[in-house]
């Protein structure tokens, strides 16, 4: 696992051991960054279920202001740290350990450009985020965009107040989701 591009490309990210999280391909990470990119210049941008960090550490590294991890493994967030370290982006970024659910009902930061939301498979975790993120649609900066990392047998059309679906994207197993406030 490594940055692909911008100030911190080439550098190797440290993985978590074992299998409790589940890393993004550089394929679907060129991708979506290539569809952020008129975006990343000055974001501040949400990273949930934030595993090693190397989807908000690559917002960083292509020009996003700042980012916040949100990771509740502790294995996790101890390599989260590490590589926010080995790239140099702990002046711009906030690790927070802590219940995704939690994070999002008493967050003092936001609104954010970008959310990505990247949850363990087969829980429906990425639905309850969406629709807990829809209840508190001000986190998400006007013209901002939260994507949905999802297995894409576990896909299924949400019914949400302020949110609304404008895209997808599959790239084999994964399907990112792509939504933006309603009226925006």
């Amino acid at each position: 696992m490594r940055v692909i591009a911008g100030t911190a490309k080439g550098r190797r990210l440290k993985s978590v051991p074992g299998e409790g999280t589940r890393p993004i391909t550089d394929r679907v990470k060129e991708a979506l960054f290539n569809i952020l990119a008129p975006q990343m210049e000055g974001a501040r941008f949400l990273d949930l279920y934030a595993g090693t960090g190397s989807v908000g550490i690559e917002a960083l590294s292509r020009g996003a202001e700042s980012a916040v991890f949100v990771e509740y493994g502790r294995r996790a967030a101890r390599v989260l740290e590490e590589n926010l370290r080995l790239t140099g982006f702990q002046d711009r970024s906030h690790m927070v350990r802590d219940d995704v659910f939690h994070f999002l009902a008493n967050t003092p930061w936001g609104p954010f450009d970008i959310i990505y939301i990247a949850p363990p498979q087969h829980r429906n975790l990425w639905a309850l985020t969406l629709q807990s993120l829809d209840e508190r649609s001000h986190l998400l900066a006007l013209g901002g965009v939260a994507i949905a990392q999802v297995y894409p047998k576990e896909y299924q059309p949400l019914g949400l107040a302020h949110l609304a679906l404008i895209d997808q994207r599959r790239y084999g197993s994964t399907l990112l989701l792509f939504y933006s406030g309603k009226g925006r």
